[in-house]
């Protein structure tokens, strides 16, 4: 028989590292995102707004307490290869000296997978509607308007095009990522002080949304700050993708621990942090634009109604302070945005489908799905099929902002069902064992548990119990994750019976 086809151990940490920060990429999600946060309202109507930069200390306070218990997890199991979370959810009970554990295995370990693929494989739809998104309102800028079915052959083809890249191998991803990481810092950087130039050289001729600093960052209404949270979570998520790439890690057990918390330090703590600051700092009610009734809007309005908000900023900014130089730099930041986009829905397809393939062969899931290609050694079967699932989420996400929320708070739902579970199998993986430590092992974990599962209340309180735009946006994303739950059920249930497997099957140890 031929020998099969290995995945290659050619990442550092520094390969490891951009693997991660390609997918929270800085710069981009200030772009594409800002629309949702500034069009959020409450169930009442009332904008959340106000409570942009509290939602992300409070996304980013949520996001170290799981990245430390991927961290850990990470030091122990450095072995997990491609499994991430879906490997440390059975170790975290089959390394038990007390046998009566072992038959928790495989049910932790499909939940895991389950909410991985629901995060895994809506993420990069999400990315490909705010890639069609993007290049519709840079063609706009010249005069080209584009409908809605040149939108969705947009979003289909780009999303094929970053599957051939994830198929051709993670080494030149690596690459990739680390360019679109230098070149969006730069970016992120520009326009941080072009707005904070803007606010300190107009104080007395521009109303500003924000009154002063401290009113950018101190929380006006806290559940505000909730609401504000379950979108900013998708700023912020990706630190974690790096644990899967520990087949392909020169040394898993000291890149990949360091990788995770070295991600969310740069990328969330330090990038985005400045760089919404900044945002919010400059806005003002100089910037205009019309709402979908046709009906002059300023400031915050005129932001959430902007299918590019940042765009048009830079243009208003500039224009300001330079004199009709604002158009040119706002293409200018807008194809690094188009590039760190690409870098983004890259790193997730190549986290994606490695927890696809990881479950495939441990038999559960699909069989095609679990082959590497000769070649390049990638799931091969995996990443087309991604692909596809990709173009078909995209093409929902472009029909409305409404559409695009909804898909944004589906794979948001997934991400926080991940990360709750990471965190519980933390405190079960640690406890009893030699080097267990109360405050990382026990403390942390469970912070980051209530944490995570607030957020889950937060979506599902929208959903059944709100109104209006939030409310339709959290049913469709309660819809997409019944629906893949229903069909992840019926899976199991039928490779259960093929192959003889519980539930609480007691796995075999090599």
């Amino acid at each position: 028989m031929a020998a099969q086809p290995e995945m290659k151990k050619t990442l550092g940490l520094t390969g490891v590292t951009v693997n991660a920060m390609a997918l929270i990429a800085p710069g981009a999600f200030l772009w594409i995102t800002y629309q949702l946060q500034t069009a959020q309202t409450t169930p009442g109507g009332d904008s959340t707004a106000m409570d942009m930069w509290p939602g992300i200390v409070f996304a980013l306070i949520l996001a170290f307490l799981t990245a430390i218990s991927y961290s850990e997890l990470a030091k122990i199991y450095p072995e997990a290869g491609t499994g991430s979370a879906y490997y440390f959810a059975e170790k975290a009970f089959i390394d038990k000296e007390e046998t009566k554990h072992h038959k928790w295995a495989r049910l932790a370990k499909l939940a895991t997978g389950w909410s991985a693929h629901l995060f895994y494989w809506v993420y990069p739809g999400v990315m490909v509607a705010f890639m069609a998104t993007l290049i519709t309102y840079i063609l706009g800028a010249f005069g080209v308007t584009i409908d809605l079915v040149p939108q969705i052959i947009i979003a289909c083809l780009f999303s094929f095009a970053v599957g051939y890249i994830a198929y051709r191998g993670v080494n030149g991803s690596t690459t990739t990522a680390l360019m679109i990481n230098v070149i969006q810092l730069t970016a992120l950087a520009v326009f941080a002080v072009i707005a904070i130039i803007y606010r300190t050289g107009n104080p007395d001729h521009t109303t500003f949304v924000f009154s002063s600093p401290g009113d950018v960052m101190l929380p006006h209404n806290l559940m505000n700050v909730l609401f504000q949270a379950t979108i900013a979570i998708l700023i912020l998520v990706g630190f974690e993708s790096c644990t899967a790439f520990g087949a392909e890690a020169k040394n898993a057990r000291r890149d990949v621990p360091r990788a995770v918390l070295l991600a969310l330090i740069i990328q969330g703590l330090i990038a985005y942090l400045f760089e919404y600051f900044a945002a919010n700092y400059g806005l003002s009610e100089a910037l205009t634009g019309t709402d979908a009734k046709g009906a002059a809007v300023k400031g915050l309005d005129a932001a959430a109604a902007s299918s590019a908000p940042i765009g048009d900023m830079i243009v208003q900014m500039v224009n300001s302070i330079a004199g009709g130089a604002g158009f040119g730099l706002m293409i200018v930041i807008a194809i690094t945005v188009a590039l760190a986009i690409l870098g983004t829905t890259l790193s997730a397809m190549n986290t994606g489908v490695r927890i696809t393939y990881a479950m495939a062969q441990d038999a559960e899931m699909p069989q095609p799905l679990g082959l590497l290609h000769l070649e390049n050694a990638t799931p091969h079967v995996a990443v087309w099929a991604m692909a596809a699932v990709s173009a078909v989420i995209g093409a929902v996400g472009t029909v409305s902002v409404v559409n695009l929320t909804g898909i944004t708070l589906a794979s948001n739902f997934g991400t926080f069902v991940l990360y709750a579970l990471t965190c519980l199998w933390t405190i079960i993986a640690f406890a009893g064992r030699r080097e267990q430590h109360k405050l990382l092992h026990l403390i942390v974990p469970i912070l980051g548990l209530i944490a995570n599962l607030a957020m889950l209340l937060t979506i599902l309180g929208l959903g059944f119990v709100g109104g209006g735009d939030s409310q339709t946006e959290s049913l469709m994303a309660i819809g997409i994750a019944a629906l893949w739950l229903i069909a992840s059920g019926a899976y199991v249930l039928m490779n259960s019976r093929k192959t003889g497997r519980g539930l609480l099957h007691v796995p075999s140890q090599t």
